[in-house]
């Protein structure tokens, strides 16, 4: 298998994250973050507000990364690792996945797939908020170990869709518009 994915969603009560800025509760670097192996994505919308953050942590066999968001539409929502480091609305901007050396076809459930920037849903509570920790193998952040490397020259992209991946159809699952994106940058 070329990779070990989990997500978990986790619901805050309302008001629990009044401003994300200065959230005291916001994902914050965990493990090897004291040696530099960690980085953020500031979400922003389709206007350019910013709805939420992503933090990533390089484990010794993979990627952490920790999101919190708000704003979003309720429900299921597909997330990706995009190949270039720019989210200028809609967000096309930040390119197709990750997806190197190979190229392989999208999905966590493609008996050919998954490609490297392929993630876990995420998921929205009534509210629109999202708290989720995902892991990957197939993409660091550290100089060296398993996956992709996401400080390239034109770096990375975290992208949130309108609506589910199925993990299956090609190109992106039928997860839909790109509603929210934050460029990768170590931290």
């Amino acid at each position: 298998m070329r990779a070990i994915l989990l997500s978990a969603a986790l619901l805050l009560p309302a008001g629990a994250c009044a401003s994300l800025p200065e959230n005291p509760d916001r994902p914050q670097p965990v493990g090897r973050a004291a040696m530099g192996d960690f980085g953020e994505a500031t979400l922003r919308n389709a206007a350019g507000q910013t709805i939420g953050r992503a933090v990533l942590t390089q484990g010794p066999t993979g990627l952490l990364i920790r999101i919190e968001a708000t704003g979003l539409t309720p429900g299921w929502h597909g997330v990706h690792i995009h190949a270039t480091g720019r989210c200028d609305a809609p967000f096309t901007s930040a390119g197709g996945h990750i997806n190197h050396p190979t190229t392989v076809p999208h999905g966590l459930l493609n008996p050919d797939g998954p490609d490297d920037g392929d993630l876990p849903g995420i998921f929205a509570d009534a509210t629109g908020r999202v708290n989720a920790e995902l892991f990957t193998t197939r993409a660091r952040i550290a100089a060296t170990g398993p996956g992709q490397w996401l400080w390239d020259s034109d770096g990375s992209a975290l992208v949130i869709h309108a609506g589910p991946d199925d993990h299956h159809s090609q190109p992106i699952g039928g997860a839909g518009a790109r509603v929210a994106c934050g460029v990768m940058a170590a931290g």
